[in-house]
């Protein structure tokens, strides 16, 4: 009998594969690649080795046990190929989601295979957690027809400037709020459309977008025109309890790394284990940890499963792992002394590391703010 939630004798063997799959195939090309641009060996590796295929199955909706479980592994043995995965996956999404046919055609092949580099692009200068304040403008265009100019401004967007497709969302009529945002599919090499390079704590290629004019037409919409602000909150839905599995492999990997070291480590006549305020913290962080997991599989049971609620259970597992992760990794820290701040160290990466996931895709305001509005619906 499996416990509820818990990993069952595949699923386990499945994430022992992943982790020596990261180990030893992908931290080499993580390593290799130049922060804060996109590595594209090591995207093309996620497709090569059937990764990007198992998060967008040829057949059958996407699993959000599989992607949580895909994070979390690759998480713990290297941050770089679980962020190429998450990012590939946050772009292209819509498209599986709402796009049409001959989207799907055009680009899913390429980006499972790793040839193309997706993008999701909904944060702007003034419409961050408030993202249905978006500015950037979708005017008919000029010369006729059934499509649009787009003009305006993108930042924070991850894998930009250099993806090869962007999934933008954009104000499309006079509507307020979220009722007059549509989603388009953008080419990278569209007329108009340039971006610069962000330079930020964490590794992670990440830009601005800057669309003077660009052309899009009926067949670029994802979806329907208006429909766009859906078409996000159902892709971030699906992709906050994953951003708390990887907050998960972090929290894992720096849990090991403190356990090994408080038992290695020798003072005060003995090892730090057997200090009462080092196991006790231990003990603490362990606990928080396998916490934020069960928090986390059962959101994304619940997903698979089409339960109601959705909303909630996905803000609570992203708010409730991020927070977790970022006590575990402080902990660790602390825990390891000033060797953890020295630059390669793995508690220095994953510090750099597990700040950004408590601010991106809704930050843990935002994720209360859900949970709350929820209660009450």
């Amino acid at each position: 009998m499996v416990t509820p939630f818990a990993l069952d004798p595949q699923q386990r063997a499945w994430c022992d594969g992943l982790r020596t799959l990261a180990a030893e195939r992908l931290r080499t090309l993580a390593a290799a690649g130049e922060p804060g641009r996109v590595n594209r060996p090591l995207v093309a590796a996620l497709g090569e080795l059937g990764l990007l295929a198992r998060l967008f199955p040829a057949e059958g909706p996407v699993c959000a046990m599989d992607l949580c479980l895909l994070r979390e592994s690759l998480a713990r043995e290297c941050t770089e190929a679980e962020t190429a995965l998450a990012l590939q996956g946050l772009g292209a999404y819509p498209v599986v989601q709402s796009g049409s046919a001959r989207q799907r055609a055009r680009w899913m092949p390429e980006v499972v295979a790793g040839r193309a580099v997706a993008a999701f692009a909904l944060s702007e200068p003034a419409a961050g957690s408030d993202a249905a304040a978006l500015e950037l403008c979708a005017e008919p265009d000029p010369s006729g027809g059934d499509g649009w100019r787009l003009t305006g401004e993108k930042t924070w967007i991850s894998n930009a400037p250099e993806a090869d497709v962007y999934t933008v969302f954009a104000r499309t009529g006079q509507a307020p709020g979220s009722r007059g945002v549509t989603a388009f599919l953008v080419p990278g090499d569209s007329a108009g459309l340039s971006g610069r390079r962000l330079d930020m704590l964490s590794p992670h290629p990440i830009g601005t977008l800057a669309f003077d004019g660009v052309p899009v037409g009926a067949g670029d919409v994802l979806g329907v025109p208006g429909g766009g602000f859906r078409v996000a909150m159902r892709t971030l839905d699906l992709f906050r309890p994953s951003v708390g599995a990887f907050a998960v492999g972090m929290a894992r990997a720096a849990l090991a790394a403190a356990v090994a070291h408080g038992g290695e480590r020798q003072a005060f006549g003995g090892p730090l284990k057997d200090l009462q305020a080092v196991s006790h913290q231990l003990a603490e962080m362990a606990t928080r940890t396998e916490a934020a997991a069960l928090l986390v599989y059962a959101a994304a049971a619940a997903y698979d499963a089409g339960e109601p609620g959705i909303a909630a259970r996905s803000a609570m597992a992203k708010l409730f792992a991020t927070e977790t992760a970022q006590y575990v990794v402080d902990a660790a820290v602390q825990l390891h002394g000033a060797r953890a701040l020295r630059r390669g160290h793995l508690l220095e990466h994953l510090y750099r590391e597990v700040r950004a996931p408590r601010i991106y895709e809704g930050a843990s305001e935002v994720q209360r703010t859900i949970i709350a509005k929820e209660l009450y619906r």
